[in-house]
């Protein structure tokens, strides 16, 4: 073996205890499941966002062109949060279909 070449040291470390990709679970994960939360709150709570952010789309056409701006970006902030609510959800689904 050459003197820069990697050469792996200590024992292998194993799968832990209960995870079934070897990865342990995130903190969030662990504290959503613990006070009971379920995959489908995320997913409802990610269509009421997409329904946010339309309502707010349309409302931002009735003001006047001086704060109409404001409103649009306020929109469109809240329509980048259902993507990140439903993976929170498909995360979950998977953390209790998987047992853990």
């Amino acid at each position: 073996m050459s003197e820069g070449a990697y050469k792996p040291t200590g024992p292998r470390r194993g799968r832990p205890k209960g995870a079934a990709s070897g990865y342990r679970d995130p903190i969030l994960l662990d504290l959503l499941h613990r006070v009971g939360l379920k995959g489908w709150h995320f997913h409802l709570s990610s269509l009421g966002a997409i329904g946010l952010c339309i309502t707010l789309w349309i409302k931002a056409k009735t003001v006047d062109q001086d704060e109409r701006g404001n409103a649009e970006r306020r929109a469109l902030f809240v329509g980048l949060w259902p993507p990140t609510i439903w993976l929170i959800g498909d995360s979950l689904d998977r953390r209790r279909r998987l047992g853990s």
